[in-house]
């Protein structure tokens, strides 16, 4: 979604282990020095450890794509936590070993493989076993793992073996009934995080690949990134990602160091309380105290704290003379106005109605903008929509997005102490926006709004033929028809030769792509359900709430 505003090719923090993007610190670099070794000597162990999200299994696959020798062959096992017949098994079945008989002996799956290196050894080919988060082994598998270094000839051993797994290898081996296996490991290395300045290299190194061509990261956010990742570059992947959506929905072309905090707040958020988890009952007591505190608020913002002038002065003073003596006055003496309180900021008041700001007071909010009544405890929010001819639409965008939609909308927001919350999106007005919150309306800058929402949304919008289709090159019916005069009537650039034809063809999928490219949305052809939300909205529909005309909180 958010590459090509970026001008990306690709998501360059993808947590999957694709070797186009192994950078090699100092310390990668020695880690698969020592794999490469291991694959290029023959016998014995190769241990590899790194803590969880370091690249172990990114520096793996860089070893079976770029470094293996041609004349190797490899067995890789992913999940280790198999018994002894299984772990066998799945070592004959990598190597293309066919065991005819018993293949639930260990016996006969011991002798079909050690058959099977004895013949590749003949034919100078070496083999090589890869056993992944190794850490999961159970005792009596690492005993046979060591067993089958015991396959050998006079000169050398047939099988070469390297263990990958977490810290907690190191401690398994270190057992004393393993002592057997830990004395046949050649090679150990454990893989350290990143320091701080790999991890500025790191992030430029993946933007570089996934084809940015400038600065997207500030300074500040790349030391921002290591402090929170720690330098792990899983967890870097996770923010960054993270960071880049926030950014887009902001409209941000630099990602900053509040942008990474942003993200790793709404990472651990995600952790510890997942999106849209419903409620079954409102209670009557907490929304009444809800709506007490958030009309406080509101009362608050509204309020202006002018005082009358205080003048205090001395009643005159005339003394017994001869003759008349002036009037004596006091100069009036003023007071200050007393000091306004502090209005809540967004993040207080989101902290304040934690209990409020759930997926039924949200839906229950949204609900009202359409006039309608949302029932707790029964079918979903958008089967009861649907009952109403409207449609849930659940989608990521940015805040110029929601304003070209104009539509109502749920938003999560997320807390300085990267907690959820679901309030709704009543009203934009200039740089100002109205949410509803638990049910009471509050207006704050847009601003405030954005730096906590990281473009998660659901709006509810009303489809023209009551079901929401989108619309290509072969589509057919009332639905096509519609489309041609509602681009018509928006503006007569768009108008078709034959306004009545209900044929997706050719000519439309054009006019719907100079639609696109004049608001800026994705030139694909296909009027989907957010292409016809805004033509929707610039019809201005009657009956349908709107984000430009609304019922604001200090009216």
């Amino acid at each position: 979604m958010y590459t090509s505003f970026y001008g990306l090719n690709e998501k360059p923090f993808s947590i999957t282990p694709d070797p186009r993007y192994l950078f090699l610190s100092e310390r990668h670099g020695e880690a698969l020095a020592h794999l490469v070794y291991g694959v290029t000597e023959s016998g014995g162990f190769i241990q590899l450890t790194g803590e969880v999200g370091t690249g172990k299994t990114t520096l793996v696959r860089s070893l079976l794509l770029n470094r293996m020798p041609d004349n190797a062959d490899v067995a890789v096992v992913l999940n280790p936590q198999l018994s002894v017949i299984e772990f066998l098994a799945t070592i004959c079945e990598e190597l293309h070993i066919e065991v005819l008989h018993n293949k639930g002996s260990v016996k006969a799956l011991t002798d079909a493989l050690n058959r099977h290196l004895l013949k590749a050894h003949a034919a100078g080919r070496r083999t090589i076993l890869v056993v992944d988060e190794a850490q999961n082994l159970a005792p009596a598998v690492l005993e046979q793992v060591r067993l089958l270094t015991n396959l050998e000839t006079a000169k050398q051993k047939l099988l070469q073996i390297i263990l990958i797994g977490q810290p907690e290898l190191r401690e398994l081996l270190a057992r004393n009934d393993l002592r057997q296996l830990a004395q046949r490991i050649t090679g150990r290395y454990h893989l350290e995080p990143l320091t701080i300045e790999e991890t500025s290299s790191y992030i430029e190194h993946r933007l570089k690949v996934a084809g940015a061509v400038g600065e997207v990261f500030d300074a500040g956010a790349k030391k921002e990134a290591f402090r929170l990742s720690q330098g792990v570059p899983r967890l870097i992947n996770v923010i960054c990602d993270r960071a880049l959506l926030g950014g887009y929905a902001k409209e941000s072309r630099r990602i900053n160091a509040r942008l990474i905090r942003q993200a790793a707040a709404e990472v651990k958020g995600q952790l510890e309380r997942s999106p849209w988890v419903g409620r079954t009952a409102i209670a009557a007591g907490v929304v009444g105290a809800a709506l007490l505190a958030a009309s406080a608020w509101s009362i608050i913002q509204q309020e202006k704290f002018a005082q009358p002038e205080i003048v205090a002065a001395e009643p005159e003073i005339i003394e017994a003379q001869p003759t008349p003596q002036p009037v004596v006055k006091e100069a009036p003496v003023e007071e200050p106005a007393p000091e306004p309180e502090p209005v809540p900021t967004l993040d207080e008041q989101l902290q304040l109605a934690a209990e409020l700001t759930n997926t039924e007071y949200a839906l229950a909010a949204l609900f009202e903008t359409w006039g309608l009544e949302y029932r707790t405890g029964g079918r979903s929010g958008c089967s009861q929509a649907a009952d109403a001819g409207l449609t849930c639409l659940y989608q990521r965008g940015s805040w110029a997005g929601l304003r070209q939609m104009d539509r109502p909308a749920i938003l999560k927001l997320v807390d300085n102490s990267g907690n959820s919350h679901e309030v709704v999106l009543t009203a934009i007005i200039d740089d100002s926006a109205e949410l509803s919150i638990g049910g009471v309306r509050v207006v704050h800058p847009a601003a405030d709004i954005t730096q906590a929402w990281f473009g998660n949304f659901m709006l509810l919008w009303r489809p023209p033929t009551g079901a929401a289709t989108s619309l290509g090159r072969g589509s057919e019916g009332a639905d096509v028809t519609w489309l041609r005069n509602s681009l018509a009537a928006i503006d007569g650039r768009y108008a078709s030769e034959d306004p009545e034809s209900s044929l997706f063809d050719a000519e439309l999928e054009q006019i719907v792509q100079n639609f696109q490219r004049d608001h800026r949305l994705d030139v694909d052809g296909l009027a989907g359900q957010q292409t016809q939300i805004i033509i929707n909205s610039l019809l201005a529909v009657e009956g349908t709430p709107r984000l430009s005309s609304p019922r604001l909180a200090q009216e």
